[in-house]
């Protein structure tokens, strides 16, 4: 019977949003394997860590962004997805706003840099399957959760998440359904402000009732979008 030898990494898939535009931190490896190709953000699981703090290391290391939550995505576990052996890795996927961090490479990172998800350069390892699987489980988390409060302005107009929910998507909605459905849950606070936004109408902002979004998050509402 052969004897074990098998490794544990984790990966960090960030996605940013910010004007209508998806896009991922990838980081240029400085070393052996795939030196100088772009692939996620991660590394190996020290001996005395947890996998969060793990991802949360290897992320704040390789890109200098630090985040407080990742949702752990899917383990990946082919013999054969690493030249180096046997090595499992355990993804986490998270969105942010890019403009809220400063970006920087460090240690196995040569480069690092934000990537529109429809123009990727080649990733290393099996990563191109991991964003698959993270961008599929984006687009389905937010029809079943309301996401949106740490991506927009404090202050926006409704267009504003209309957008953010066309762009995740990747499709269109039905805009009067989608609206009466988010004012139905009542996580929207209409303000008596407006803003203008190209040659229309001065529009209402709006702002997130905290306190109601977060218990919906928690309660897990079906959107249906």
């Amino acid at each position: 019977m052969n004897k074990q030898s098998i490794k544990l990494s984790v990966d960090a898939v960030v996605f940013g949003y910010e004007e209508g535009i998806i896009s991922v931190l990838l980081i240029k490896r400085k070393y052996e394997p795939f030196k100088g190709k772009w692939a996620i953000p991660g590394g190996f699981v020290l001996n005395d860590e947890t996998l969060e703090c793990a991802v949360e290391r290897e992320l704040q290391e390789e890109t200098g962004i630090k985040i407080n939550y990742l949702e752990q995505l899917y383990s990946f576990g082919d013999p054969e997805r690493d030249p180096r052996g046997r090595i499992v890795s355990i993804a986490y996927f998270g969105l942010v706003r890019p403009n809220a961090f400063k970006i920087f490479a460090s240690t196995d990172a040569s480069e690092v840099e934000w990537f529109n998800i429809k123009e990727l350069p080649e990733l290393s390892f099996d990563h191109e399957n991991i964003l698959d699987l993270a961008i599929k489980r984006l687009q389905g988390k937010i029809t079943y959760e309301p996401i949106g409060f740490e991506l927009l302005d404090k202050k926006f107009p409704f267009s504003d998440l209309e957008k953010l929910y066309v762009t995740l998507l990747g499709r269109d909605i039905d805009r009067r359904n989608f609206r009466k459905k988010i004012i139905s849950f009542n996580v929207l606070d209409e303000l008596n402000e407006k803003v203008s936004k190209g040659s229309g109408r001065p529009a209402n902002l709006f702002q997130f009732n905290k306190k109601r979004y977060f218990q919906l998050k928690k309660e897990g509402i079906i959107f249906e979008i």
